[in-house]
């Protein structure tokens, strides 16, 4: 079991000893996410696999609101984003832009990647550095592509 899967679990029955419905909802989604994570992977639950999840489910969610927006759905918005704020609460906290930025000019030098191609092979080398943890793969891409011809 992994430290922040357990911080979940102990806060799932907080928020049920508290009545608040909301966030209890939210975790138990969370930790059925992180459990059939579990299952699909066949690995056992540690920090990565739960922050993956976690990454996953607010994706989703945010595409989710995104849609609902469109469809001028503004009590499931409001749910969405209450839902998405429980969750954000237990990712870690991403690199700095700077830092971040700092990081791909590295890895485009280190790896020699000369155009849009090779990009692959720049992600391959930042999943193998030990900041990969905090970084946002999705969000990371579109630097990347700005950076590379």
């Amino acid at each position: 079991m992994s430290s922040l899967y357990e911080t979940i679990r102990a806060d799932i029955i907080t928020a049920m000893k508290a009545r608040d419905s909301g966030t209890a909802t939210a975790l138990r989604t969370m930790d059925a996410a992180i459990q059939r994570a579990a299952m699909d992977t066949n690995k056992p639950i540690d920090d990565a696999l739960a922050i993956t999840a976690l990454r996953k489910a607010v994706k989703n969610l945010s595409d989710a609101r995104t849609e609902f927006e469109k469809g001028g759905r503004a009590d499931l918005v409001a749910a969405n984003t209450a839902e998405i704020a429980v969750l954000e609460k237990y990712l870690p906290k991403g690199l700095e832009p700077a830092k971040l930025e700092a990081l791909v000019a590295e890895v485009i030098a280190a790896t020699g990647a000369t155009s849009k191609k090779e990009m692959g092979k720049v992600i391959g080398a930042l999943k193998q550095r030990p900041e990969a943890a905090l970084i946002d793969f999705g969000a990371v891409s579109k630097l990347i592509q700005s950076k590379l011809p």
